[in-house]
């Protein structure tokens, strides 16, 4: 289950990925499971620190060098929710005019550099996509935390990078109406 993260100098990361073509093949699905279990391990402070890995909350196909619409997102919420989603072929089709972002501000296991500023990202989307999990097609609502993670990996999907999503004349640049999570 060995998984090489790219970094964001890698060429592929500014790619589109391209869309999967339904049902998965077994390598598809081993790849979401690979993924998943990578993202799970990360954020076993044991586990990690033996085998030196980020923490993390959702990984994108791009970023394990496969350019497919894929991605998962995995976490347990502070009232004990798990979130998980081995998302294939995502579409955003509503989001709301309302902004929120992270009062830390965001990282990337593809990114290594401290990129300050705020990524301002719609308080709540509703996302349709099949569910290599459930093996179904389904469709998320989320808002707040949970909106922006399924944003940030979406993004991957578009070749894009949080730090895209930084005004790089005034970082700290706030829009009226954000609410930080």
């Amino acid at each position: 289950m060995k998984l090489k993260i790219l970094k964001d100098s890698n060429p592929l990361m500014k790619k589109k990925s391209l869309p999967v073509t339904l049902p998965l093949s077994k390598k598809e699905q081993t790849l979401l499971d690979n993924m998943l279990a990578y993202i799970k391990k990360s954020q076993d402070i044991e586990y990690a620190e033996k085998h030196n890995l980020r923490p993390g909350v959702g990984l994108a196909a791009v970023q394990v060098g496969v350019l497919k619409r894929m991605f998962i997102i995995y976490y347990v919420k502070g009232d004990g929710t798990v979130v998980q989603y081995q998302m294939v072929n995502p579409k955003i089709v509503e989001y709301s005019s309302k902004k929120c972002a992270l009062s830390a501000g965001e990282g990337c296991l593809s990114v290594d550099e401290e990129h300050p500023g705020i990524v301002h990202r719609n308080y709540k989307i509703k996302m349709v996509g099949y569910d290599a999990l459930t093996k179904q097609d389904i469709e998320v609502i989320a808002s707040g935390y949970d909106a922006i993670v399924l944003q940030h990996e979406y993004d991957h999907l578009d070749g894009i990078l949080f730090y895209d999503r930084i005004d790089a004349s005034n970082p700290f640049k706030q829009l009226e109406n954000v609410e930080f999570v």
